[in-house]
């Protein structure tokens, strides 16, 4: 099983000062946040992009898998590659983090990129659903 799966975090989110919803606090990994479940990890996913767009006004694949996978950590562009791929979508296309279609097929490639697996998509739409239902502004 891959890091990301054991720590029940599917997009490698590192340790930072940010908190989830389901997040184990402390992390076990000194690198990685841990959550409660991998629906709880999904959501984190989808809490992040949608900052991603409403902070930093990144709103397409290119840009919001250049800042998840930095160059000086990621091949970035064979990770934006293989997220088209994945999700059909296009690099520069717009990505509205309210689609649930959008997200779940973007969310379900980012984990399928980090973990070198097929998301679990039912557990992938159980995060969405966390993620519609809750306040986003306590992350």
């Amino acid at each position: 099983m891959s890091r990301g799966l054991a720590n029940c975090n599917p997009g490698n989110i590192r340790r930072s000062s940010s908190r989830y919803r389901g997040e184990i606090s402390p992390s076990r990994d000194p690198a990685f946040k841990q959550f409660e479940s991998i629906e709880w990890g999904y959501r984190a996913i989808f809490v992040t992009l949608n900052t991603y767009r409403q902070k930093y006004r990144l709103d397409t694949i290119r840009g919001m898998i250049s800042r998840w996978a930095p160059p000086s950590e990621n091949h970035t562009e064979a990770y934006i590659r293989a997220v088209v791929a994945r999700t059909g979508l296009r690099d520069d296309e717009p990505i509205d983090t309210c689609s649930q279609r959008q997200m779940i097929a973007l969310v379900a490639a980012i984990s399928e990129v980090e973990n070198g697996a097929k998301a679990d998509l039912e557990a992938v739409e159980k995060g969405w659903m966390l993620y519609r239902d809750m306040p986003i502004s306590t992350h």
